[in-house]
């Protein structure tokens, strides 16, 4: 169920409203009035919502960042081959 309190958050998923597409890109960003200079944010988004979600920080002119996602696996977190 998506939602759930306590519920692990996929990791891999795109974070625009309900779309649970899998991320193919990874949006870094900063509000400067809030984040320190070495604070940034990030979203991941499918090639679908790539554009959307990049368009509705520049339209607040926040830095913006795109750049290709690629999820680590547990087995490339721990150093593990498969």
């Amino acid at each position: 169920m998506i939602g759930v309190i306590g519920a692990d958050a996929a990791s891999d998923v795109c974070s625009r409203a309900a779309c649970r597409e899998t991320a193919t890109w990874r949006i870094d960003w900063q509000n400067p009035r809030i984040h320190t200079d070495d604070r940034w944010k990030t979203w991941l988004a499918c090639d679908e919502h790539v554009e959307y979600l990049r368009g509705f920080l520049e339209a607040r002119s926040f830095p913006v960042r795109v750049a290709p996602f690629e999820a680590v696996t547990t087995d490339a977190a721990t150093g593990a081959e498969s």
